[in-house]
């Protein structure tokens, strides 16, 4: 409670520091009391007090926080700054990044879900050391997730965020991002995953209600979807005369939309994102995020069965539908409107602009709710703003330290009860914020200031590899990294034909498990016997005290009620026939 206090308290002081009217703070403040109510139902209703329950929720939630959770964890305030920016700066291609993923994440909730669920992992690499054996691949696996996590969307996100506060109030960006990190912190730490979804929830409901608003705001100013049709080939900066490209060494295709904008697929040898990077590159990337990145793929373990996990993906699936009309075209609306700021290049008035000298595209989406937005409206876009950038960071908290905790402590210190798992858990957070913070300044200035070229940059060197693991491992039961006397016998339930077997399996970590196992009983005794000195301590009590043997190992189920099978599986396919439909009009 002294916590919740604390949050509340920081958050009225935030917003009595805003330069905004008194309806824009009635907004944030309502915004504020309904997400930290969210979370205090959340902690109360949850088990927080072992593994399962913090980093899993219980494995009790529905469908709809579910989607809701995959959606927000996914679009962050990086996805508005990014998106918008991009589209700002070549148009609508960006977008095919967004409907990739409604074929994707089918093939997380179909695919790959029920294989992790069969084999009773909490995180990534546990599933690869059980696939494999060793400790090479899960634990090569482990340090590259948490160097994503904090180079392209701890630190992405951080500065994302804090360049929309940095363009509505003047703030230093370390200012904000520590103000904005203050406030996450704070049931990210304290609430675990259940309170994460819920609070999701809230605030993808939030998201998209203020993107709506902005998105109508936006094409009313520019006079309706025809006149962008026809504004955005010529918004070029207005203050860029004939002299100044040669004297800059400026190319033309630096300040001048490009002819192609329009164009979902553009061309495979002059094209920005040609076609066929567009249609098997991208699919490569989103398998490796949404089939295998343990932010994603953990709110799908937290479903209560298979068929809520399937049902949750097709309603993030239809969501992802809409970052093309809430983020991509307001960007490129914000160029037409103010072509100086949005679409500068000259280095000088870059920087006098943004604070940057590569270029201010990543102002756009910014510069649109602090210049068309009424009042009220514009703190409504400030909370949206907030809900986005503290949803997809406190998901990225909680997984990033699951994984951390996991799958590296537990190799330091394999007698490690849960109550010290949980502290270093929460200890992790702390450090991870520290090093994004040291790492934004390179985020400001990478990749000419387009910040979703710079997250596909970095992400696209990784990506591959660890995508074709994962899809050889689910698929292919003759890849073993150890020789091994029967591939069946070691892979039950760890491969996708095997997914339904009953049979025993012999993991082939179990050694490594029997230690750690081992290591924890031994503990256990030890603090027990130091319980002890100083009383007495009678053979009855040491009885009562003796931990209760270990509970057979319970076979997951995947099974599903063929009525509701049958209702989610005639909706994946009409999401992907809407998808096909865009793709085909935009192409």
């Amino acid at each position: 409670s002294r916590n919740v206090s604390f949050g509340f308290s920081l958050s009225i002081l935030f917003i009595y520091s805003l330069k905004i009217n008194p309806a824009d703070i009635s907004v944030i403040v309502g915004y504020f009391v309904a997400v930290i109510g969210v979370g205090v139902w959340a902690m109360l209703r949850s088990n927080r007090g072992t593994v399962g329950g913090y980093f899993l929720a219980g494995r009790t939630m529905t469908w709809w926080p579910v989607g809701a959770s995959l959606f927000a964890s996914n679009i962050g305030s990086g996805h508005f700054v990014g998106l918008a920016g991009t589209g700002a700066a070549s148009g609508i291609a960006v977008g095919g990044f967004e409907w990739n993923a409604l074929f994707i994440v089918l093939l997380l909730g179909w695919l790959f879900v029920p294989v992790y669920l069969t084999a009773g992992v909490i995180t990534m690499p546990q599933y690869l050391k059980k696939r494999f054996g060793g400790t090479r691949i899960s634990l090569y696996l482990t340090v590259i997730s948490l160097f994503l996590y904090i180079f392209t969307k701890i630190s992405v996100d951080m500065f994302s965020g804090a360049v929309f506060i940095q363009q509505a109030l003047g703030w230093n960006i370390y200012v904000a991002v520590i103000t904005l990190l203050l406030i996450t912190a704070l049931y990210t730490i304290t609430g675990g995953l259940a309170a994460l979804m819920f609070t999701d929830t809230v605030q993808t409901f939030v998201i998209i209600a203020g993107a709506f608003v902005l998105t109508g705001f936006s094409f009313a100013k520019v006079g309706g979807y025809s006149a962008l049709l026809a504004k955005y080939s010529a918004a070029t900066p207005s203050n860029f005369s004939s002299t100044e490209p040669q004297r800059y060494n400026i190319s033309p295709s630096c300040y001048t939309p490009r002819q192609d904008a329009f164009n979902l697929l553009r061309d495979p040898t002059t094209g920005d994102l040609p076609w066929p990077g567009v249609l098997f590159g991208i699919a490569i990337v989103g398998g490796w995020y949404w089939c295998t990145d343990q932010v994603i793929v953990q709110r799908c373990l937290a479903a209560r069965n298979l068929t809520h996990v399937k049902a949750g993906c097709i309603m993030c699936g239809y969501l992802k539908l809409l970052p093309m009309f809430l983020m991509v075209f307001p960007g490129m609306i914000s160029r037409v409107l103010y072509p100086d700021e949005v679409g500068c290049v000259v280095p000088e008035v870059c920087k006098r602009v943004c604070g940057t000298e590569v270029g201010c595209s990543n102002i756009a989406y910014p510069k649109l709710v602090v210049s068309i937005m009424p009042n009220g409206l514009r703190g409504l876009m400030l909370a949206v703003m907030l809900a986005a950038l503290m949803s997809s960071l406190a998901s990225i908290f909680n997984s990033s330290s699951t994984l951390f905790t996991l799958d590296i402590w537990t190799r330091i210190r394999p007698q490690a009860a849960e109550r010290e798992l949980l502290i270093v858990g929460r200890v992790w957070v702390l450090i991870i914020v520290c090093v994004s913070i040291c790492w934004i300044p390179v985020v400001q200035a990478a990749q000419s200031g387009q910040l979703f070229d710079y997250i596909q940059s970095v992400s696209s060197y990784l990506a591959p590899p660890i995508a074709s693991v994962f899809f050889l491992a689910v698929f292919v039961k003759r890849v073993n990294e150890q020789v091994v006397r029967s591939g069946d016998e070691h892979l039950h339930r760890l491969v996708f034909s095997l997914r339904h077997s009953k049979e025993e399996r012999v993991d082939l970590d179990w050694e490594q498990e029997e230690k750690g196992r081992r290591a924890r009983r031994e503990a256990e005794e030890r603090r027990r016997e130091t319980s002890c000195v100083g009383r007495l301590c009678g053979s009855s009590q040491a009885h009562e005290e003796a931990p209760p043997p270990e509970a057979p190992e319970k076979l997951p189920d995947i099974g599903e009620e063929p009525a509701w099978r049958h209702v989610v599986d005639a909706n994946a396919l009409i999401m992907m026939a809407a998808a096909v439909f865009m793709w085909g009009y935009y192409a």
